[in-house]
């Protein structure tokens, strides 16, 4: 196999799961908008998660996941897009699904699905975009390798704590 092949496969490969992740969160922002108690049953989701006030922060979640999505999908500003994917899965991770194990199907779900989230989200802003992004055709260099890694760490794990030491007052454990 040629270099010219490996190439176009990492780009290939790029494109894959940006999208796959793009649309993961895009389904995720909907569903908290649309589906089940829609935005008003997930702010009172998040309002017992602690996360107070749960309307503002269903919308702000919901609203990074629906716009994060569709900025991987089509590449543009590729580590700012991952670094919502970080902050709202690290937001999850701590507020929901630390305290339930490492295994989704436990009760009341475990944090391997988030987190795998979360590290894809580093990932995708280290590697950037490829070749076949917005990205590229804006010739934005300075969004690639450490730079990348570090907008998403930033942009990402920064925002995510913010939020959490600003925001989340997780609730009194009941004593029974």
């Amino acid at each position: 196999m040629d270099n010219a092949q490996n190439v176009t496969g990492i780009y290939a490969g790029l494109l894959i799961l940006r999208v796959a992740v793009g649309i993961v969160m895009i389904a995720h922002g909907y569903n908290h908008i649309f589906r089940g108690g829609k935005i008003q049953g997930t702010a009172g989701w998040f309002e017992s998660l602690g996360m107070k006030p749960g309307i503002l922060h269903a919308w702000l979640a919901s609203l990074t996941e629906l716009g994060a999505g569709a900025m991987l999908i089509f590449g543009l500003l590729t580590p700012l897009a991952a670094g919502g994917v970080v902050g709202v899965m690290l937001v999850a991770l701590i507020t929901n699904h630390l305290k339930n194990g490492f295994f989704i199907f436990r009760p009341g779900e475990g944090y391997e699905y988030v987190l795998t989230l979360l590290l894809t989200g580093l990932a995708i802003g280290g590697v950037g975009a490829g070749k076949w992004s917005i990205d590229r055709s804006i010739e934005s260099a300075w969004l690639l390798g450490w730079k990348g890694i570090l907008i998403t760490a930033v942009a990402g794990l920064g925002g995510g704590i913010a939020l959490l030491v600003v925001f989340w007052r997780p609730p009194a454990k009941s004593t029974d």
